[in-house]
């Protein structure tokens, strides 16, 4: 599936981000970083149901699981058009968008790794994401203690000071000022184009499914 020639396109992409460049190359594209990470979604397909069969795992070239290659810069400084990475979602079928729960692949010569969890959900969501971290913080911790055994870590924004409603003295403040609930772990580009890759991935999400039932449960979605 993914090869050296995925990161040797991306490299030259960053080199030449440019409409007319990636027009010209569009073929290479597809052959380097499209088909291989359609390739990659279809085999992950199966397993990531037995995770859970509210994740979708969907290998199509647009509205699927591989996140387009334009970038929205209409808020940005850097206009540059395409993204140098390739995004990979299997996110829970009732979520919208990137902002609902979901498990991550984030290719990339800067670095690669592994994700599972909620980004920028919105006030309504993280408000009921904090009431249930203060009300049921136990099972939330036991989520974090597999995580940091498998080698993931919390990461993501947060605010300076507490939310509303809680004290600075909160035993569960670290995790009540997240504005993100990502769990992340690095991978090297040879464990991406490695034959058992697939593999990989699967043992990797397992290790998250504490984290994932736990966020699905504190927004009342099936997991």
């Amino acid at each position: 599936m993914f090869s050296p020639n995925t990161f040797s396109f991306l490299s030259l992409l960053t080199k030449n981000n440019q409409r007319d460049w990636f027009k010209s190359n569009q073929t290479q594209y597809e052959s380097e970083v499209r088909t291989p990470a359609l390739q990659f979604i279809e085999a992950m397909q199966p397993h990531v149901l037995t995770l859970s069969p509210r994740l979708v795992a969907l290998p199509k070239k647009i509205g699927g699981s591989l996140m387009r290659p334009q970038r929205d810069a209409r808020f940005s400084k850097d206009k540059t058009p395409y993204k140098t990475n390739v995004g990979i979602q299997f996110r829970h079928f009732q979520g919208k968008d990137v902002h609902a729960p979901g498990l991550y692949i984030h290719i990339a010569n800067e670095g690669c790794f592994l994700g599972a969890g909620i980004w920028h959900p919105d006030s309504k969501a993280l408000n009921k994401l904090r009431t249930c971290i203060d009300e049921n913080p136990n099972a939330y911790k036991k989520a974090l203690a597999q995580l940091r055994a498998a080698g993931f870590e919390m990461e993501g924004d947060s605010l300076i000071r507490p939310p509303k409603g809680y004290d600075k003295t909160h035993p569960m403040l670290d995790e009540l000022k997240r504005k993100d609930f990502i769990a992340i772990k690095p991978i090297n580009a040879k464990q991406i184009y490695d034959k058992n890759f697939v593999s990989l991935c699967v043992k990797e999400f397992e290790q998250t499914q504490k984290l994932m039932g736990y966020l699905c449960f504190a927004l009342d979605l099936d997991y």
